[in-house]
């Protein structure tokens, strides 16, 4: 083979006491957690940010109704919030700290745009618009920090949202799920048995994971390049293991998180881009004189399954819909977006199908790991119905991408290749169970999105 060894630099020690280094780096410890636990309190130039985030939810952490109870957020912040670019700048070169700032600006950010559609939405209205303006309160600070941290200036699920929003309630417990905590909140989620927190940290605790799915991949990797057989199907056995680790978390959202509580905290996550509470965008004011649009935080975002359709080859159609999936690569961590790309490179450059296919063992085992994207995609289109679909009419999902339809894109693409890897590998034990329940499902699939199409008038495909 011509090809080199995979030499991407994935960290084993992840340094967490450098701040010279971005938050976020691919690791085969934390994989794609952030190399150290989140800075929970900003530094104390940030003390009237730091107050308005603590005031915000509609619980606070003391239990009484806080601003978006009532609605005054977006008043307060123009009253009490200064323009803190200056005190910004003092922090560029700790880019964990500015990691934190991208954090909860981008929160105020969000809140102080959807404020009023979250008033309508509890009073069983249409959304209608949001604000269209950003102050220069926030607009100046968010879009400093956001180029410094390496991110868009809008909330993203990666550095805000979710993987740089949990602290320990105990530090000696860890990322023990019980021991989550979340930072900040739009709705409940500072209690953390509330359908908000349950949402976050289901997240959290899946991508605890992820640093089996780095070590598998590197190996598969360096097994394609190598040629070797064997190397390559340990590489294969880790990465599923990991996966059915990340699917079975995944599986605990519905004790965590109630379909009935989403859409109340969901408002807050939505985007610009192809929202209707946006139809030109939102003025960054000070920042630029036209409209800036970008996408709305999403679970979409995360890198593992990404990941694996790299690494696997997974071939999606040529449609409107595969082109929003490759614009959600450009909001995740910039480290995580070029790992992602080098490994669909070597995947592509050694051929990682096509040896996967020439063993009958090594095609089993890929054939596992597309059932278990299969699998995180089937349980992904389950909770947008149960949670989405059947509670609200609103055609978009919070990055903007259409809600019944866009899933189904991707899950359907990965039961047709599992069809075609079948083919490869019939002889060995368990491959036709798996076939079985991908037929049943793609049947189930198929008649679920022309129920849907069909209730919302939107065409199938």
């Amino acid at each position: 083979m011509s090809a080199s060894g995979f030499d991407f630099p994935v960290m084993t020690d992840t340094r967490p006491d450098d701040h010279s280094l971005p938050a976020f780096m691919v690791s085969t410890t934390r994989g794609f957690l952030p190399r150290q636990e989140p800075v929970v309190k900003l530094p104390p130039e940030f003390d009237a940010l730091e107050s308005l985030l603590n005031r915000m939810p509609v619980k606070t952490l003391s239990g009484e109704p806080g601003l978006l109870a009532n609605f005054t957020f977006g008043d307060t912040v123009l009253k009490e919030l200064p323009d803190l670019s200056a005190e910004v700048e003092k922090y560029r070169n700790d880019l964990v700290v500015m990691n934190a700032l991208y954090r909860d600006y981008s929160f105020v950010a969000s809140a102080y745009l959807l404020e009023p559609c979250h008033e309508r939405f509890l009073k069983d209205e249409p959304y209608g618009l949001g604000r269209q303006t950003l102050p220069r309160c926030i607009s100046l600070p968010i879009v400093k920090v956001a180029e410094i941290a390496g991110f868009k200036p809008f909330m993203e699920y990666a550095g805000s949202y979710a993987l740089f929003n949990y602290r320990f309630e105990d530090p000696e417990k860890g990322l023990d799920y019980d021991n989550l905590r979340l930072v900040r909140a739009f709705e409940h989620g500072l209690d953390p048995s509330s359908s908000e927190a349950g949402f976050v940290l289901v997240h959290i605790a899946m991508v605890k994971e992820s640093g089996a799915l780095i070590k598998g991949v590197v190996e598969m990797l360096e097994g394609s390049t190598a040629r070797d057989r064997e190397q390559f199907n340990d590489g294969l056995r880790t990465l599923v293991d990991g996966l059915r680790k990340v699917n079975a978390v995944m599986n605990t959202m519905w004790n965590r998180s109630k379909p009935q509580s989403y859409t109340t905290f969901r408002t807050f996550i939505f985007g610009i881009t192809s929202q209707s509470m946006f139809p030109n965008g939102v003025i960054y004011e000070g920042v630029s004189e036209e409209p800036m649009s970008f996408r709305g935080e999403s679970g979409a975002n995360d890198s593992m399954i990404p990941l694996c359709d790299n690494l696997l080859q997974i071939k999606m159609p040529e449609t409107p819909l595969t082109d929003i999936l490759k614009d959600f690569r450009q909001y995740r961590p910039g480290n995580h977006r070029e790992f992602l790309e080098a490994v669909r490179d070597h995947a592509i450059e050694t051929g990682v199908k096509d040896y996967a296919l020439q063993d009958s063992v090594s095609a089993a085992l890929y054939l596992q790991a597309l059932d278990q994207v299969r699998d995180f995609r089937w349980r992904h289109w389950c909770f947008t119905r149960e949670y989405i679909l059947k509670r609200t009419a609103h055609p978009t999902a919070t990055g903007g991408s259409p809600i019944v339809t866009w899933l189904p894109n991707q899950l359907q693409a990965v039961m047709a290749q599992m069809v075609d890897t079948s083919a490869y590998c019939q002889s060995i034990n368990g491959v036709s169970d798996i076939m079985d329940n991908v037929n049943l499902q793609q049947e189930t699939l198929r008649k679920e999105i022309a129920k849907y199409c069909s209730e919302r008038g939107v065409a199938a495909s």
